[in-house]
Formats: C-alpha cells, structure tokens, sequence
C-alpha cells in the first residue's frame, strides 16, 4: 500500500513531468460540496496510473482540489478529509448573522493560509485556475493570477451562506452557479492539452436514494425530501448542460448520488470512489494521453 510520502513524491514528479516524454492532460474538477472529497482519489488514481497531469481547474470544491493539487498540498487536504467529523465542521461553521450571509468563513481562511501560505496562482507547481460567478454581470470570472486563497473562498461561497467576495471589480460567489464543470477554464489556461472532466452531479439516480425519493412511497414524500431532490436535479441537469456547451475530451461521471451533499464525514469512502472511478476508465484516460495537439477539441 503507498505511504503518504510515496504520494507526495510521486505527485511532485508527475506535475514536474520529470517521468514522462508522453503528453500530458488537463483536468477539470467539477463542484459538489462534500462530494468533492472524491476528487482527492480521482487525483491518486491518475497518480497511481502515471498519468501526467500538467493544468487542471476547479470550481468550488474542486477549486481546493485543483489549487491543494497543483501547489503539491495534496496530501495535506488529504489528511484533513479524513479526520473530517461532524464536530471539527461545527467548528468551521462561525455564525455571523450579516447581510449577505450567515456564516463568516474566517476559520476556512485561516486553515487556507495555514496550509497554503500567501501562495500565488504564478508561484504553483503547475498552471491552475478556480471558476466563481459574478452577481454583476451574470457571468462566470475565471482567477489564474494572484493570491490563491481569496480565490478559492469566492468559488466556494455559495449564496446566502458565505459573503460574496469582491475582488477587481467583481461581486463574487459559488462557481457552480455558472460553471459546474470547469472545462472551459481548463482550456483557458492549457489550450493544447486535452482535458478530463470530473462530474460530482451527474448521478442523479443516485440521488434519489439520499433523498428519500421512491417511486411508491408508503407515505406522501416530505417537503424536505421533494425540495432536497428538486434541487440535485437542478444541478444536475446544469451540469450536463455545461458539459454539452463546453464538453471535454473525455468526461468521468463519479458515482457518489447516494452520498448527501453536506456529509464531509465520508472521505474514505468518497476518495475510494474516485480512486476507483479513474481506474475502471483507465483505457481511455490514457488514449488522451496520447492524444497529438491537432487534434485536442
């Protein structure tokens, strides 16, 4: 079994691409909350597979996936999803009853710069972009430049529960509002390389089962459970459009519906599936690898 630091060798060397001749692919790490502890694994299994990863781009969740990843901290995020419990996230959650928002997220920005320092997007092993929303202009801001901690906090606010953050300009929020998958950020910042999607909302099916939806039920669904369901399936259905509009040169769709959204206790299992969503598509992850420049969408 690897160690901790046999993965953090490995993934220095893979995004130092000092073992490779071969192409390398981007990876764009889509939103999901909790669900994005799967994204840890997917990261591991393209490890394991020696698959070099040269760019990758996150929003929300996936915004401190992609940034830990391409700043070498994976193993730090690693450690910290899986001594994840119910009462280390109360601690996160410092109650701050102001407009705009209900909770402060000073204790996320200090754990950020504990663990990531004044890092800046240009200082990063590798190039990495975080997707947020614009209330303004309605339109998706996709950061490369800069400090990397105010970015990853304004693609992971999601509305009403933390402050949008204001930054040049820009009235910012969640990026899943706009850009579930990442992959046109992605290829903004690696246009010759091909790009791997990573979906936390495309199982739907899945879903049904964390929200109580059955098709015959033995009472009326609660009001909770047809909201909870309605808003998956809003997101989902997002997602799938985004993938449509920009889609990738192949796309991973994790198998995590069955996991609530807010339950960040089940890294373990969460990071597995993601280990081992990469390794059941294995083939055709490594076609893209091997995919020429001319012919990357």
């Amino acid at each position: 079994m690897p160690t901790s630091l046999d993965y953090a060798r490995d993934e220095r060397d893979l995004i130092q691409g000092t073992r490779f001749n071969a192409m390398a692919i981007a990876v764009a790490l889509g939103g999901g909350a909790a669900l994005g502890w799967a994204h840890i694994g997917v990261l591991r299994g393209l490890n394991e597979a020696k698959i070099p990863v040269k760019a990758v781009s996150g929003t929300s969740i996936g915004a401190l996936a992609a940034v830990c990843f391409a700043a070498g901290r994976l193993d730090s995020l690693e450690r910290i999803a899986r001594s994840t419990s119910w009462l280390r996230i109360l601690t996160f959650l410092d109650l701050q009853w102001r407009p705009g928002a209900m909770l402060g997220g000073r204790t996320i920005m200090r754990e950020l710069t504990m663990h990531l320092g004044d890092v800046q997007f240009q200082e990063l092993f590798i190039p990495a972009a975080t997707v947020a929303a614009d209330l303004i202009t309605g339109e998706p801001v996709v950061i490369s430049r800069g400090p990397v901690n105010p970015a990853i906090m304004a693609s992971m606010a999601i509305p009403g529960l933390f402050r949008p953050v204001k930054r040049d300009g820009h009235f910012l929020v969640d990026g899943g509002v706009v850009m579930p998958v990442p992959v046109a950020a992605a290829r903004m910042i690696a246009p010759k390389l091909p790009v791997l999607s990573v979906n936390l909302q495309g199982d739907y099916h899945g879903r049904k089962v964390s929200t109580a939806i059955r098709m015959r039920p033995d009472r009326a669904h609660s009001t909770m459970s047809v909201v909870r369901a309605s808003t998956m399936l809003l997101m989902a259905e997002l997602a799938r459009t985004s993938l449509i509009i920009e889609p990738p040169d192949f796309a991973l769709t994790l198998a995590v519906g069955h996991i609530d959204i807010h339950d960040f206790t089940r890294a373990d299992e969460l990071i597995e599936i993601g280990r081992r969503s990469v390794i059941d598509q294995l083939p055709a992850i490594e076609a893209l690898v091997t995919k020429q420049p001319d012919a990357v969408r």
